[in-house]
Formats: structure tokens, C-alpha cells, sequence
């Protein structure tokens, strides 16, 4: 199943679990959506934070995705919960055979279909926690209309830049990982080199119980790099080193080869640090498709073909109803 897409992403219920797997996170990137899950990414299985948590209206949900997003107050403090089915395991099949009840709908024929109540053991749902949640979080989790923008060389210049420049969209839990202040338990691989290097670590909507979902973010260590429109030739060392090691990472790791794996970068991004997403090709995950992801391979080749290739081109993305920077394109003229 896909995860709900976080800060440059759309969003997208089951009957929820006798058990749930709780995942709190201070999302402190103002409207991003990282790496990792917390500090350490420890789960805190005897202490349930959302015992005193009450809802005030559910922001989105997905019945084909089996997400919901809920906005309420947790210790008088503005909150966003997050819940999700995690998929199936195998390795779960034979105590969810075994210590399941079954409730019969309906009988037809060679055909039957039953309601299972799953042991407590079996299922579980990720929840995580985006507290305290700001306006910003609250109108990245809800459910909008989304209009396809038309974007120049020029138009990031005048528009998207200023825009992004005024904006207070702190990258602080980005330094936290790199500088090994969070999440130093979580990292995969990494290459220390301060121009080449990177940090490689799952990112917070895999929860690692299986690899048909994989799903890591490579955070590069240079911190003057924004985004796709900022890469010049100049930067393919660095992009290179990446896709390679990048790879060889996850097939160490993981025992996932190069050709089963989807590797690209968002634009618009969720957070303005430059990163890659490693996915596992077959999983749909939120941001992959065409108008929104760049494959990391096709970077490369256009900025060696031409190097300000990414400086001068006209780029197409999403933007929701309520983002600002849609605003700011309306207000040009541009939309």
C-alpha cells in the first residue's frame, strides 16, 4: 500500500486494529516531512501519548490507501495524528491464520466472504504525531484541489524564490541528522565527504517490516543547495556518488538490486535541502509520478548534456489550493 504523501505531497478507513503501533514525532520542518521518525526512531510501546488526545475534525482520509488524518488537541497544544494500516506480512501469516476469528457475510457458491478479527499481535497501525502542529502542518495534511503550474527559468527567479526566501521553513531536524543529534541509529549509509557526501536513512513512512514498500531519502551534507533549479554541472560528483553508492547501499542492506529500484528527486520539494528518494519500483509512492519526480539518471544526463540545464528550463508541478506560492503565481499573472 502507498503512504500518504507529507509537505510537497497530496494526501490521499478501515476498521482499525485492536492494537496500534505508536510512533511519535515532532515534526518541526514547518510543513516538511523527512527522514526519519524521531529522535533515535525508538517506538515508545508503554507509554500511550494519545490517551488525552481529542479530535477536532479529520483534515483527510482514504479508504483505498487505509490512512486518516486527524487534527485535535493533545495537552492543550494544536495536533495532527496520522494513522495507517501496515501491510501484511508473511512472516504473520500463520499466527493470523491461526489466532483469528471469522465472521461469515456471504456464501455463494465457490465463493466466501468473511469478516476477520485479527489477533492483537497480527495488525497494527502506524500512527505518528506532528505536535505541537502549526497552521502549516494542518493545510499540508488536508484534503484540496490541486492545479498544475507552469514554471520558467525566470518565473523561479521573480516568484518561486522570493517565495521561498520569505518563508520560515526551518530545515533544523535535516541538521540534527546530519550532525548525529537525531535519528544516528537510523542511518544506513553514509559518506562524510562535505561536498560529495550524504546521508542515507529510511524515511518515516517505511516502517521496515518489509521491502515491497522500501523507501530512504539520501540528504546531501552541502547546505546551500535548495533544490533541483539550484544543481549545475558542477554538482555531478556529487549526484553521481549518490546513485552509486546510494545503490550499493541498499543491495548490502537490503539485498535490493540497482534494477529494481526507482531513484529521484521531488519539484516542487518538501523541504528546501537538497535529497534523493531510493523507492522499490512497483511501490506507489506518494510524489513518484511524472509531474512531480525527476529520475535521478535523467539529472545527470541533462546537466551533462547542458549545465545550466536545470537553471533555464520550464519545470511543471502540483501546487494545492491553499499553498502560498500558488498564490503568488496567480497574483503574477502565470496561472
Amino acid at each position: 500500500m502507498a503512504e500518504p504523501a507529507v509537505k510537497r505531497d497530496g494526501v490521499e478507513a478501515d476498521e482499525l486494529p485492536q492494537r496500534a503501533e505508536k510512533k511519535a514525532r515532532v515534526d518541526d520542518e514547518n510543513g516538511g516531512g523527512g527522514g526519519g521518525g524521531g529522535e533515535g526512531g525508538e517506538e515508545a510501546e508503554s507509554e500511550n501519548v494519545l490517551c488525552g488526545f481529542k479530535t477536532s475534525n479529520v483534515l483527510n482520509d482514504s479508504a483505498r490507501e487505509k490512512t486518516m488524518f486527524i487534527r485535535g488537541k493533545l495537552a492543550d497544544q494544536e495536533a495532527v495524528v496520522i494513522l495507517e494500516k501496515t501491510p501484511i506480512r508473511e512472516d504473520t501469516l500463520a499466527e493470523l491464520f491461526s489466532g483469528s476469528t471469522l465472521k461469515l457475510e456471504m456464501k455463494n457458491d465457490i465463493y466466501s466472504t468473511y469478516r476477520l478479527h485479527c489477533s492483537s499481535s497480527s495488525s497494527m497501525i502506524k500512527t505518528t504525531v506532528v505536535c505541537p502542529a502549526t497552521d502549516k502542518h494542518v493545510t499540508k495534511y488536508q484534503r484540496q484541489e490541486s492545479s498544475l503550474v507552469e514554471e520558467t527559468g525566470e518565473d523561479y527567479q521573480s516568484i518561486t524564490l522570493p517565495y521561498i526566501q520569505k518563508q520560515t521553513f526551518s530545515v533544523q531536524w535535516v541538521y540534527n541528522i546530519l550532525e548525529k543529534k537525531a535519528e544516528a541509529d537510523r542511518i544506513v549509509y553514509e559518506d562524510p565527504d562535505p561536498e560529495v557526501g550524504f546521508v542515507l536513512l529510511p524515511d518515516f513512512k517505511w516502517d521496515q517490516k518489509q521491502v515491497d514498500d522500501l523507501y530512504l531519502i539520501a540528504i546531501v551534507h552541502q547546505r546551500d543547495i535548495k533544490s533541483l533549479r539550484d544543481l549545475t554541472s558542477e554538482h555531478l560528483p556529487l549526484l553521481q556518488n549518490i546513485f552509486q553508492k546510494g545503490k550499493e547501499a541498499i543491495l548490502q542492506r537490503y539485498n535490493l538490486p540497482a534494477s529494481k529500484l526507482r531513484v529521484y528527486l521531488h519539484y516542487q520539494p518538501s523541504y528546501y535541502h537538497l535529497h534523493v528518494h531510493f523507492t522499490k519500483l512497483g511501490y506507489e509512492a506518494p510524489g513518484c509520478g511524472v509531474e512531480r519526480a525527476h529520475l535521478l539518471a535523467d539529472v545527470i544526463q541533462n546537466l551533462q548534456s547542458d549545465p545550466r540545464y536545470y537553471e533555464t528550463r520550464t519545470l511543471y508541478f502540483p501546487l494545492r489550493a491553499n499553498d502560498g506560492l500558488l498564490s503568488k503565481f496567480k497574483e503574477a499573472g502565470r496561472l
